[in-house]
């Protein structure tokens, strides 16, 4: 194996973290924000891309980093080494509620597709990379779907999910359609195109965008049922407008339950 082998637990239901278990002298990487915890022993150092390319000098360095920053990300990522004697203990949380995924990438051809925000942690030795598209109008439409990460290796790999994950393994030539913020990941084999929903009271009535995904068997795909992006745009759009507390929420006196309040001032 090029990557560390690494054990691991998966806790909670909701809101869930991830337990890895580093043997003396393996690491771990991830992304910045998503450390938990850690016991002592363990050094945390800052590095230039993800660290798959450390042996191949500064330009692998630079390489590796330059992937990232087109995807949005930071260019530098966080490794997390055991320098103890014995076995230490390391924690990376989900950061909205849905589910940790383990992924071993052995067992997926070495590659697997995820949504660029999706990513957790990973045995070092994973590259973190991205995975263009072979069609412009998946760039133009499909939002999340043109840029989406690609994590190459032999390793564990973790990602994250809103809401409920589903797994769905489709034979060669099944299609599945999904919003393209529900897809968490697909596995090499899998084909992903854009297709326009179609019909005017559709396009303009519908209210679940323009375009979504076709992914065509064979391969995994992983979708979920609360992406961020959909879960902010409600929290943005029940906030109370100028920062003021609305304590109609909920019920039949609505906006009259603003009069009400004993803090508004007339």
């Amino acid at each position: 194996m090029n990557s560390h082998e690494i054990d691991y637990e998966i806790f909670g239901e909701e809101m869930q973290y991830v337990e890895l278990e580093l043997d003396p002298q393996e690491a771990v990487i991830a992304e910045a924000g998503n450390f938990m915890m850690m016991e002592d022993g363990i050094k945390m150092d800052t590095i230039f891309g993800d660290g798959s390319k450390q042996n191949e000098g500064f330009l692998g360095k630079v390489l590796g980093a330059g992937k990232r920053l087109l995807t949005g990300e930071s260019l530098f990522m966080t490794i997390f080494s055991n320098f103890g004697a014995g076995k230490k203990k390391i924690s990376f949380a989900s950061p909205y509620p849905g589910k940790v995924i383990a992924l071993d990438l052995s067992e997926y051809g070495g590659r697997f597709i995820c949504q660029k925000d999706a990513f957790l942690c990973a045995a070092q030795g994973v590259s973190i990379g991205i995975e263009f598209s072979r069609k412009l109008g998946r760039g133009f439409f499909g939002g999340e779907g043109f840029i989406m990460q690609k994590l190459e290796g032999d390793g564990m790999a973790f990602v994250h999910s809103g809401g409920t994950t589903a797994k769905k393994v489709l034979q060669p030539g099944e299609k599945l359609k999904v919003d393209t913020g529900c897809i968490i990941g697909f596995t090499k084999e899998v084909d992903y195109d854009i297709e326009f929903v179609g019909g005017i009271k559709n396009s303009i009535f519908g209210g679940e965008g323009l375009f979504y995904a076709t992914l065509t068997g064979p391969g995994t795909v992983f979708v979920q049922s609360l992406p961020f992006s959909r879960l902010a745009g409600r929290v943005l759009a029940a906030a109370p407008q100028g920062g003021g507390k609305d304590k109609g929420e909920g019920s039949i006196l609505g906006g009259l339950g603003n009069l009400m309040d004993g803090d508004n001032r007339f």
